[in-house]
């Protein structure tokens, strides 16, 4: 699986839930416990928590992300989404968000949230391909486009699968699967906060990047490319914070992301 720090899945979450509608075929009103599988810094859970009078459970792999959680689930479990080391039919929902995408084998933990469901599996899942930005910064849409392209071709985990995951449900045996369609949207604009700079000065030195070169090159970014590109991105990231400094720096990011749910073949609730 592909790790994250908890600043990035925290920034990269940011804003997601404001609108809970996308949340309502997962009935969290009727729930009586749920699992959070791949739960990182627990952005999911909160939400989860808030919306259900229903404990949650917090699970992930990554024992210091665990330790973002506390506020938002009654109880955290270390452990792996394809052996989930929970007993059959503990929870009436199984849910994920963000982690198929960063799973080689996403049937595998589908199979498993199945087996420990005894009602709802579901899974929110972005398609990564088709993320658009647009800044005033003019090079940062198509900078950031070039960039997406290789990325998306070289990382070896399906981060497009956002609505082709009712065929990994369908697949698993659950039935009456649906899927919805949403929009995240990150907006930067003043009054800018420490995560709004620190992004900024990451662009001015092209460290995301930086860290993002294995994959780039896996998708087939020569290293000539990529030294053009990444001097193309610093000079970017500098007009970047002159905007910032002077208060006119506005970035719209869009992440389409999918909202499926499937039932549990031995659930006959309306």
């Amino acid at each position: 699986m592909r790790e994250f720090s908890a600043d990035y899945l925290t920034e990269t979450r940011r804003g997601m839930w404001r609108d809970r509608d996308a949340l309502a075929d997962l009935r969290l009103s009727d729930r009586s416990r749920i699992l959070d599988v791949g739960a990182g810094t627990g952005e999911f859970a909160r939400v989860l928590a808030a919306e259900s009078s229903a404990p949650v459970v917090a699970l992930d792999a990554d024992t210091t992300l665990l330790g973002h959680t506390a506020d938002g689930a009654a109880h955290r479990v270390a452990g792996d989404a394809t052996r989930l080391p929970v007993r059959d039919d503990a929870c009436d929902l199984v849910a994920c968000q963000a982690l198929l995408i960063n799973l080689p084998e996403p049937a595998a933990a589908v199979e498993e949230f199945a087996r420990v469901s005894s009602e709802l599996v579901a899974v929110i899942e972005p398609d990564n391909s088709a993320v658009t930005v647009a800044s005033t910064v003019a090079a940062e849409s198509a900078l950031s486009a070039r960039a997406r392209e290789f990325y998306v071709d070289g990382v070896h985990t399906d981060v497009t699968l956002g609505a082709d995951a009712a065929d990994v449900l369908a697949n698993a045996g659950l039935r009456d699967v649906s899927t919805t369609r949403h929009e995240h949207v990150r907006v930067t604009e003043p009054p800018y906060d420490d995560g709004d700079l620190d992004a900024a000065a990451r662009k001015a030195t092209a460290d995301r990047l930086a860290d993002q070169r294995p994959e780039l090159a896996a998708g087939g970014l020569a290293d000539s490319a990529y030294d053009e590109l990444r001097a193309a991105w610093r000079e970017m990231g500098r007009d970047v914070v002159a905007q910032m400094q002077a208060g006119e720096y506005v970035r719209r990011e869009t992440v389409p992301f999918y909202v499926t749910v499937g039932r549990l073949p031995d659930d006959d609730t309306a």
